[in-house]
């Protein structure tokens, strides 16, 4: 039976961490770091990933500002936001949450993004500097992963770990970070993949991040593996209140028999997405204000 990788534990116990920091930083005099959301539209998964960003800022004992649009706001009205934003001395990082609607352009928003208050990790600049050691901001969702990893000393050196799925947000800066600090050999699968299970067989870990429930099956992975699922996909669930259930990109019931280590969904990588958003606005606060890494150094 494997060991389950307990996300909401590990990200509860970084949101301590930071909160006794803010406290030090608030004892001194400072005031707390500053995060923004920007929210375009009213999309109810969005909307959801906000309050929950919102609510570990005030956790930890953030600033927190919560901006909102309508879904026909022009291009050019965000881009001026954003760029009020870049300008905000009180503003130490902030984020445009994703999706945003179709008459607007992700890449041209991101490219006005100041790199050093983006604290998800999307802009071209931050996405170039992930295996470098003087990086600005990890992307969140990979970042959260090789947190949990560390967290659970689950071993990457020389480890042949399989990534399924190539997106910038995750697939892709998750490679990177695998073969850069993680010293390990990666393979990238995705969509155009011929027999994907004679990947996945060979992996020690697995990260699966494609959003298709149950893509990958028993069958299709090697005993004592580590499984890192990403996916959260809404399933018709009869039984439940909502009419569905939350489901990731791997068979659970199936594969954590075969396992050693596997990260639950809901409740694995989830959590410490948010706990990866928070970390990096404290690293972009302590940047801005002159600070040493660590207050204890």
């Amino acid at each position: 039976m494997a060991t389950l990788i307990d996300g909401k534990k590990i990200s509860n116990d970084i949101e301590m961490e930071l909160a006794e920091e803010v406290r030090e930083l608030v004892s001194r005099g400072l005031r707390p770091p500053h995060l923004a959301a920007v929210l375009v539209g009213d999309d109810g998964p969005s909307r959801t990933y906000v309050r929950n960003k919102i609510r570990a800022c005030e956790t930890v004992g953030y600033k927190s500002s919560l901006i909102k649009f309508a879904a026909d706001v022009t291009e050019a009205r965000l881009v001026e936001e954003i760029e009020r934003l870049n300008k905000d001395d009180e503003i130490d990082g902030y984020i445009v949450q994703l999706p945003l609607p179709e008459h607007i352009s992700v890449e041209r928003i991101t490219d006005h993004i100041n790199h050093r208050k983006d604290v998800d990790g999307f802009t071209p600049t931050n996405f170039g500097k992930i295996d470098q050691e003087h990086h600005s901001h990890l992307p969140a969702t990979p970042m959260g992963v090789m947190e949990l990893l560390k967290r659970y000393a689950i071993q990457t050196k020389g480890k042949h770990c399989v990534v399924v799925g190539k997106s910038h947000i995750v697939g892709m800066p998750m490679g990177i970070l695998l073969a850069g600090p993680g010293d390990a050999t990666v393979t990238i699968c995705h969509i155009f993949t011929q027999e994907l299970a004679r990947y996945t067989r060979m992996a020690d870990i697995l990260v699966v991040a494609v959003g298709k429930p149950n893509l990958i099956t028993a069958d299709m992975v090697k005993e004592g593996v580590v499984v890192i699922d990403v996916g959260i996909n809404r399933v018709p669930d009869d039984t439940k209140k909502s009419g569905y259930a939350l489901r990731g990109d791997v068979d659970f019931e199936a594969i954590e028999p075969k396992a050693s280590f596997i990260t639950p969904v809901p409740g694995g990588v989830g959590p410490m997405t948010i706990a990866s958003l928070i970390m990096n606005t404290m690293a972009a606060y302590k940047a801005r204000q002159g600070l040493a890494e660590s207050l204890t150094e």
